[in-house]
This record gives structure tokens, sequence and C-alpha cells, in this order.
């Protein structure tokens, strides 16, 4: 029922260079793939891997790793960090909500800030728990909807054209740790904590620059304004990361929940 819909979606997230985005994630993504503890020739797979950051880190670690994600834009790009980079990694365009792999086929399945935006929660759970192998581990990062990644999106929803289309999941229930348990908890044994992680950027003016050009749902909405309502939602973008300053400096405190998991 959401093909329409993630068809739009694989062309707005590779809608602009995402991997400046992706390097506002650094701490993250090094914490999650820590966390997991990383084996040389161990199986992973980064799911809705975006531009394949996670997928390095593991790779660099002695992994065997798969990338998979809906926008081939960001899979492309991924390719080319990664050839770049000197790694080898396995980067496929396919959906969250069924994944081309076969039953236990990886010992680690992660995603950071990725699956929690396709529209299936329960499928994509079920896909999660499918490819891990019993004993195997899971690393979510999910966005929590009082953080400062809630607040840019409900600065961006009066500019929006229309609400999702019914029965869409709020990504944002992937940083409640209620609905995480009741999506995942009967196949994984989880450990559940919330994170901050800081934005610093130098001006609110620098934060709207660098997500309205690189960012796929901003780019992607200031692109369907005029030049009007561009400016408001310019006005709004601003407003918000300057009323994070603390001191001299702007930090937009980002709160995350962090999901480690043992498969059953």
């Amino acid at each position: 029922m959401f093909e329409e819909l993630k068809a739009k979606q694989s062309v707005m997230w590779g809608n602009g260079p995402y991997e400046r985005i992706t390097d506002l994630l650094t701490e993250a993504q090094e914490d999650l793939v820590a966390a997991l503890e990383p084996q040389s020739g161990e199986r992973w797979l980064d799911a809705a891997t975006g531009t394949g950051a996670v997928a390095r880190l593991a790779a660099r670690a002695g992994a065997t790793v798969t990338g998979l994600d809906l926008a081939p834009d960001l899979i492309e790009t991924a390719r080319e960090q990664t050839e770049a980079d000197g790694l080898s990694v396995q980067l496929d365009v396919g959906d969250a909500e069924a994944l081309p792999y076969e039953d236990a086929s990886f010992d680690v399945v992660v995603s950071t800030y990725g699956v929690m935006f396709a529209p299936d929660h329960a499928a994509v759970a079920r896909e999660l728990a499918r490819v891990c192998r019993p004993g195997g581990r899971l690393g979510l990062a999910s966005w929590t909807e009082d953080s400062g990644i809630g607040d840019i999106f409900r600065v961006m929803k009066p500019f929006q054209a229309a609400p999702p289309p019914a029965g869409v999941g709020n990504p944002f229930a992937w940083g409640d740790e209620g609905h995480v348990r009741e999506l995942l908890e009967d196949d994984f044994e989880l450990d559940l904590q919330v994170i901050d992680t800081i934005h610093r950027p130098r001006s609110g003016e620098e934060a709207w620059e660098v997500f309205s050009t690189s960012y796929g749902p901003t780019k992607t909405l200031v692109e369907s304004l005029d030049d009007e309502r561009t400016e408001e939602l310019h006005r709004s973008w601003v407003e918000l990361y300057e009323r994070s300053r603390e001191g001299d400096g702007i930090a937009h405190h980002r709160h995350y929940l962090r999901v480690l998991g043992t498969c059953r």
C-alpha cells in the first residue's frame, strides 16, 4: 500500500549531497558501532545505509558488510566514498520492509536514523529479526520526538502541502521506548538508552544553508515553495537554531534512542 510513497521517498532522500548531513552524525554512528564491538569476518547489514558511513566503519573493523538503501543516488554516493576509502562493501538498492536476503543471513543488523523513516514499522521490525541469526546483534539509533530533530520537522510541517497518507507510521515513534519494545521485544533481548548528541553550527544561517541544500526532506520542501513561503520557512528555521544559543555558540541538542539487542 505504500509503494507510491516509497518511490517518492527514494527520490527525496537522494535529493542533495546527503554526505554533508552524514558528517553531522559521526559521534552517534561511532558510538553505535563501538557498542556492537565488530569482529573480523562478521556479517553485517547496514539497513537504510544512506551514504554508507556506518557500513564503512564496520568494514574498517574487519566485518564483511552489506549496505542497503531505498535511494539509488545515495547508494551511488556510498559506492564512490567506499571505493575512495579503499574498502569493500556490498551496496544494494532495496527496501527495508522487504529485505532481499535469506533468513539468518547476518551476525549484526544495524541502522542509524534510517529504517525509522520507512512507513510500515511492523514490516521493518519483522525483517530486521528475520535476517539476523539467533544470537546475533541489533543496533539502531532513532531520533526522539522531543529532540532537536523533532523540532526541525515541526518547523517544516506548516509548509508541507498535505499530511502523510493514512497508515504511515510516525518515524519518531522509533525513538519511543514503549513502541520499540512492542515491535522488537518478542525477537530480541533489548537494551535501550536515550543519548544526546549536539549540533554546533556557528549560526542559524549556517544550519539553514546545510539542511536546505543537502537534507533531502528539507531541500525537496524548499523546491516546492514560492519565494515568500521559502523565506518564511527560512526565518522559522534560523529562529529555532538561534533559540539554542549557549554562551557564544549554538548547541542544538538532538536526543536519540539507542537500541542494542540480541536475537532470541
